[in-house]
């Protein structure tokens, strides 16, 4: 070998064995390639030729006894690219299709092409090569694979790497940078534009890992702020754990540790925030494991009424595994990631932390945002940093939005694709309950009028309770349920009205005008309960409101307040049917009007089918 092709095969394999590559794609192409004597054909542009050596390394370090072979032209550049590539056990085979009537080897590189692929060798060619056009399979490869009868595996590669100024924009690769190879699902004797459509679909995933897993400033000041915040981060914890917000024993899940393994098998990524998501969720996870009777999944929340709520699922412990989510900082999510190696992340509707995000696309995890929801004051917030939000809404999967405005957010942000399947919530079942208790509580109450005020937040439970008082002059009967959103505020609520409290097993009697359910999970019981109820979060305070379609789904007369801007097509979708209300008098006139019909017609949509199949196709392709 003389100077220069040594000096170049120096530089190549310290850049390429410098690299921190990311493999990932079809499981059964890599274990096609990395399975000795069973001759396959690899399939890759051309432009990433220079790159291809990295593909050998990795399956011979799986499997030493592959054979590699690989077709490259006669020319100057293909003689001096088997020269530097000879050393690491890949040998050229040289010839190339015939052009203008010139003889350039092609019948006899393809004799000897199929030999070594009898003979159960990998055999790798660059469809558009030598010379192009770029990007467009030529018949090489297609009569290949169909006269040797077997697969070809589409092979997309790309690292950190300068772009020489060639006919295809050859990589070249610069060294302790970042590469990805992507293998495509084999395909067997394909057509020409099928195995186009392939390759380009796995070329443009690679460049996209490539180009998410490399860091600009913010990210870096993101995980420095991240790790800077750590130690107040667990002084919070401390101090969240003292007041029963968090759950001895587990928290050192918010750092990414604690018991547990790993389950064999496919393992999906859900989280959702808190209550509301979790419920919306849930179906989804169902119509997942249904499909998939071999997968695991792994739901995570932030809050511990959340957690109780998945505690409750019938498959908990034994299908589905629980943990809290770590803190977005880099270490914590480290561990996180390493423990549990989700194939694809889901997170529900405005769960959007560009450290989790981040760290899941350098690992090529892809992350999917289900029931998407971005509030006009998200949206300003996230407009006022253009760069770091852009760069986040890219490296997402998919989003599939709630709605057009919501998706029109998404979109100028910078998300793509972006679906509008409809609102989650609109597709989940009835509210559970239980039945018995249900029974009990019908004979305490009798024939009383029940109104249940929902997930009051604070402001509210005083003009609700003020509209109840005034409507008693009319109904001195009626009996008055109050449901505040956070179960926790019951101590400070019974001592400021006086009131009795579900938590503290007090019932209500028949003078009762007031009874407070301070308990988690329990709005089908009560909506169950009620002939007429109102929606909190949306009288009072900054307000975005809460799921209508809850209450309406089992045919109770609602009404909300005015600020109702997190549920705008919710709204608008059963405007016919639900009552806003602007202050006290208007509740109370409403409370004493007579009960209103409900439309629960067009409630149910098959949102959680569509999502399902979407979700299975991106982690499997």
């Amino acid at each position: 070998m003389t100077l220069f092709p040594r000096l170049l095969r120096l530089w190549l394999g310290a850049c390429l064995h410098s690299t921190r590559w990311q493999v990932s794609g079809s499981p059964r192409a890599l274990e096609t390639l990395t399975t000795a004597n069973q001759g396959t054909v690899v399939a890759f542009w051309h432009r990433s030729l220079t790159l291809s050596p990295a593909l050998w390394f990795w399956a011979r370090t799986l499997e030493p006894r592959l054979a590699l072979r690989v077709l490259i032209s006669r020319n100057p550049d293909g003689m001096l690219i088997a020269d530097v590539v000879r050393p690491w056990g890949i040998i050229g085979i040289h010839g190339s299709s015939s052009k203008k009537g010139k003889n350039k080897g092609g019948a006899a590189v393809l004799r000897t092409a199929l030999k070594e692929l009898e003979s159960g060798s990998l055999v790798g060619i660059t469809p558009d090569g030598p010379r192009g056009p770029a990007e467009q399979v030529q018949p090489g490869a297609v009569a290949l694979s169909r006269l040797a009868r077997c697969a070809v595996v589409p092979v997309g590669m790309a690292s950190t790497s300068l772009r020489l100024p060639s006919w295809d924009g050859l990589a070249f690769p610069l060294p302790f940078g970042r590469g990805a190879l992507i293998m495509g699902e084999p395909l067997f004797q394909p057509d020409a534009t099928t195995l186009q459509s392939a390759l380009n679909d796995v070329s443009r995933r690679a460049e996209s890992v490539v180009r998410h897993r490399q860091s600009n400033l913010a990210d870096r000041l993101w995980r420095v702020a991240g790790t800077l915040l750590a130690p107040a981060l667990t002084v919070m914890l401390r101090i969240r754990l003292h007041r029963g917000r968090e759950l001895p024993g587990r928290l050192r899940e918010r750092m990414g540790l604690g018991s547990g393994r790993r389950p064999t098998g496919q393992l999906l990524w859900i989280h959702a925030a808190s209550v509301g998501e979790t419920l919306c969720a849930l179906p989804l996870a169902d119509a997942l494991l249904n499909a998939r009777p071999e997968m695991r999944i792994l739901f995570t929340t932030a809050t511990v009424t959340g957690s109780e709520i998945v505690g409750r699922h019938p498959l908990y412990g034994q299908r589905i595994i629980h943990r809290f989510i770590p803190h977005d900082v880099p270490r914590w999510l480290r561990r996180f990631l390493n423990l549990w190696q989700p194939e694809g992340a889901i997170f529900v509707e405005s769960e959007l932390w560009p450290g989790i995000i981040a760290a899941c696309s350098r690992r090529d995890i892809p992350v999917m945002l289900v029931n998407g929801r971005l509030s006009d004051r998200s949206a300003r917030r996230w407009d006022r940093l253009p760069g770091p939000a852009q760069r986040m809404m890219k490296r997402l999967t998919w989003v599939a939005a709630r709605g057009p405005e919501d998706a029109a957010r998404f979109r100028r942000l910078g998300a793509s694709p972006v679906y509008e399947d409809g609102d989650l919530k609109q597709d989940a079942p009835p509210l559970p309950y239980d039945e018995s208790e249900y029974a009990r509580l019908k004979t305490l109450i009798g024939k009383r009028p029940v109104f249940v005020a929902a997930s009051t937040h604070p402001g509210e439970e005083e003009r609700v309770l003020e509209a109840a008082e005034n409507a008693r002059r009319l109904q001195p009967d009626l009996l008055t349920i109050l449901v505040p959103r956070h179960p926790a505020r019951g101590a400070e609520l019974a001592t400021r009205f006086g009131l009795p409290r579900r938590s503290m097993d007090q019932d209500p009697t028949p003078q009762t005008a007031v009874w407070l359910a301070d308990t988690l999970g329990e709005l089908g019981l009560f909506y169950r309960l009620a002939d007429r109820c109102f929606l909190g979060n949306s009288l009072a305070g900054k307000g975005g409101g809460h799921n209508p379609f809850e209450p309406l789904r089992l045919g109770v007369p609602t009404a909300t307040g005015p600020r109702m801007e997190n549920w705008r097509e919710a709204m608008a979708a059963v405007s016919d049917t639900i009552r806003i209300v602007n202050d006290v008098e208007d509740l109370t006139r409403w409370l004493e009007s007579p009960l209103p019909p409900v439309r629960a017609a067009g409630l149910q949509r098959s949102v959680v089918s569509v999502l399902r199949d979407r979700i299975l196709e991106t982690v499997e392709r």
